[in-house]
């Protein structure tokens, strides 16, 4: 469909994290928008206050006639959505213009210039600082995230004057093969989604045709030591980073009261003097990603160093919502064993000498039977643990697959309990722990909360 024949956008799950941020772009257009979702939530009620109109039966009945207009009316749903849901059977057998979510962002990539972040983790915080350093700069750029940024309160952000869109490329579903990137950072390539490609080589594969997408006259930015072998087209030119070799890497690294400080060494000019706004460890490399990119887009120096210092972070990305001398609480949306593994191994850095437990929601029963010894040798280097039921999301359960596949094979060292979410407090009161980090991408950072009035309590 041609975007500009478009009168109304109807989503199907618009409540998700990346589905919100393309349903912002097309009301800041002056697009009629509407959606269902399973659930009412903040980010529903957000969109509801900017003018979308959702709810949350799915009955065809309901919704309003301007989003029943064929010829008008554009479609999105998300793969999260079953393939008999009643709403989406009847937009497809009516034979509306249904896309999926990456299809639109696809459409948006080939029509701009897209600043594309893939990887198996780091893409949310990586495209985030992307994008507070194009729009802080005198390029600017539109974005839509996979989370909240906590200098913006939004996952979207909008500029009628750069031709820039930051966007996550998104390998569940192989949804990234839709995007035509101008420039794109592969994070890591640590296999997951194996209920989507079966094996580590299928999941390889698919990373390596996403390459082959980046326009003849783009980057591609791959971390060192990736396993992946690029199939990019002639033109395309080809960058390695890491935080000690790499074209772009970085040196003079310091760390101390509460701050980090590095050079950044660029083919394309290096920078002295870079702040991380989130001063832990991971953020070097994903600053320097995010730099990288930038760079190619024409930010200046000075102007990099100063968004840099000013990046606030997302919201449940190493999320602190406590933090005195005594205790502190992180939120961390990590749900991957790669991505528990950095994320333990930043918060033992800041916290060296205090007792640390984790909290951990599974996300997923699939990637659970598929990694539950990975889960397990990541969680051990944290003194306590506390395992949680696994959060389904899109699946129905598998028999024998439960989180005590990880709890039994934690570190004979390790204090551990298995507990219901509902428990989660009374785990914290009976914690010896000084620091605590509710990790996972289900729903237990509702608990964050809760757990932040207790330690209060405690000091």
């Amino acid at each position: 469909m041609d975007f500009s024949s478009i009168r109304s956008v109807y989503f199907i799950g618009i409540g998700g994290i990346g589905m919100s941020a393309i349903a912002r772009y097309f009301l800041c257009k002056g697009i009629s928008v509407g959606g269902y979702d399973r659930i009412e939530s903040e980010l529903t009620e957000k969109l509801r206050y900017e003018g979308a109109w959702i709810h949350y039966e799915d009955c065809v009945e309901t919704i309003p006639d301007n989003f029943k207009r064929k010829t008008e009316t554009l479609v999105v749903y998300t793969p999260a959505i079953p393939e008999d849901h009643a709403e989406l059977c009847f937009f497809k057998e009516q034979g509306f213009e249904v896309e999926k979510r990456a299809q639109v962002l696809g459409t948006l990539t080939r029509a701009g210039k897209g600043l594309c972040v893939a990887g198996t983790h780091g893409k949310t915080t990586t495209s985030s600082m992307v994008a507070h350093i194009l729009h802080e700069s005198h390029v600017g750029c539109n974005a839509f995230l996979g989370g909240i940024t906590k200098n913006y309160g939004t996952n979207y952000i909008l500029s009628d004057k750069s031709d820039y869109i930051v966007v996550e490329a998104d390998e569940f579903d192989r949804s990234f093969h839709w995007l035509t990137p101008y420039a794109s950072v592969i994070t890591a390539t640590d296999a997951d989604h194996l209920d989507i490609y079966g094996t580590k080589e299928a999941y390889l594969e698919s990373f390596r045709k996403y390459t082959s997408l980046i326009r003849n006259d783009g980057y591609l930015i791959i971390h060192e030591g990736l396993e992946l072998q690029p199939a990019v087209r002639g033109g395309v030119t080809i960058y390695t980073y890491g935080q000690v070799t790499g074209d772009f890497h970085a040196e003079n690294i310091r760390i101390g009261n509460g701050e980090i400080f590095f050079d950044f060494v660029s083919p394309l000019g290096s920078v002295k003097d870079i702040q991380l706004g989130v001063p832990v460890s991971i953020n070097i490399e994903n600053g320097l990603a995010a730099m990288a990119l930038a760079q190619i887009s024409g930010v200046t120096s000075e102007e990099m160093r100063k968004a840099m210092a000013t990046f606030m972070g997302v919201d449940r990305r190493f999320d602190f919502k406590l933090k005195t001398s005594e205790v502190a609480l992180l939120v961390d949306y990590a749900h991957h064993p790669a991505e528990i593994f950095q994320s333990v191994k930043s918060i033992k850095e800041l916290y060296s000498s205090k007792r640390i437990m984790a909290i951990f929601q599974p996300h997923l029963y699939t990637r659970t039977r598929d990694f539950y010894k990975d889960f397990a040798e990541s969680l051990s280097l944290l003194d306590e643990v506390a395992l949680v039921d696994i959060y389904p999301a899109r699946e129905k359960p598998i028999p024998g697959v439960s989180s005590r596949l990880i709890y039994d094979r934690l570190a004979p060292g390790v204090k551990k309990v298995l507990c219901h979410k509902e428990e989660i407090p009374d785990v914290v009161k009976a914690s010896d722990a000084d620091v605590f980090i509710i990790l996972g991408a289900g729903d237990i950072d509702v608990y964050a909360s809760v757990i932040a009035d207790i330690l209060k309590k405690r000091c």
